[in-house]
């Protein structure tokens, strides 16, 4: 029972910070600057993919990225993003390629700032290393993304010359394809909430200290998919009657905005558990003062 009651109160406690720090302004902002770098991470993906003489690498890798999304989500964007793929150059390292990867890193800038929010530090790096280092993330995960396309490419050549030379009943068929894809998309998401959290925000944590935020995100996310696909399947219509030509950003905005609130609320859920864990040990002050939104800026 004192287990389900601290269980309770951390979480309340979370929810409560959640709000002191704005927490729905930042998944709003969140959830803005992740659609506004969308497209031109689409564009550097695309032109990395081309620059290395595999143009199916970007349509392998935005599938994957995809897999984890609601389907009524994927759907309505999926026309923007054939366009983007399209229309985007296999050149790389033009002064367009350069904008979409400035662009990009806007999605990174904006995690860091709910990160710092939510654990409450402030930040001692210079902005433009803090830029830099956001290039950087941006880039390995084009890379890592179309690495991991080029597993989904691949694996249907391996499966073919494992049935050649190995005596064992390999079968090939999309089913096995796509359990495959989704376990991919789910480790990559997974192992990208533990780099976030570890490495993005001001300061170190361990492990053990951002699971719990990371868990409720990958769970409170998946519900979060299902609820809201299932309302889409349902009242679709309503956003194409009052968004018309604009209805499938909105939906993507409207999904994002979920998710971000989620992520903000896992970082908030992290500070309140090190924080009761501090206090029990005895080594906060008795008298602690509440965050706010004021003393975080």
């Amino acid at each position: 029972m004192k287990q389900i009651r601290y269980v309770f109160d951390v979480g309340l406690d979370a929810f409560y910070a959640f709000l002191a720090d704005d927490g729905w302004a930042i998944a709003s902002h969140i959830a803005l600057s992740a659609l506004m770098a969308l497209f031109p991470f689409l564009i550097v993906m695309t032109s990395l993919a081309g620059f290395f003489g595999s143009q199916q690498l970007a349509d392998q890798a935005v599938e994957l990225m995809l897999e984890t999304w609601p389907q009524q989500v994927a759907n309505a964007l999926s026309g923007e993003i054939h366009n983007v793929l399209t229309g985007a150059s296999g050149q790389a390292l033009t002064v367009g390629v350069m904008l979409a990867i400035y662009f990009a890193s806007n999605g990174i800038e904006s995690l860091r700032v709910a990160l710092n929010r939510a654990y409450g530090v402030s930040e001692p790096r210079s902005w433009y290393w803090l830029r830099l280092e956001s290039i950087g993330y941006t880039l390995v995960a084009a890379m890592a993304s179309l690495a991991l396309a080029f597993l989904i490419v691949l694996g249907p050549l391996l499966i073919a010359a494992a049935r050649r030379y190995i005596p064992l009943r390999i079968e090939s068929n999309e089913s096995l394809l796509d359990i495959a894809r989704y376990a991919i998309s789910i480790v990559s998401l997974i192992t990208a909430l533990f780099m976030v959290h570890a490495w993005l925000p001001a300061g170190r944590r361990g492990f053990m200290q951002i699971l719990p935020g990371i868990v409720v995100t990958m769970v409170a996310s998946l519900i979060s998919g299902i609820v809201f696909g299932e309302y889409l399947a349902r009242f679709a219509e309503n956003y194409v009657t009052t968004y018309a030509g604009l209805a499938s950003v909105m939906i993507a905005l409207v999904f994002l905005y979920f998710i971000a609130a989620i992520f903000v609320y896992g970082g908030e859920l992290n500070a309140a558990i090190m924080k009761s864990r501090a206090s029990r040990a005895g080594s906060l002050p008795e008298a602690s003062p509440p965050m706010n939104a004021d003393s975080l800026v």
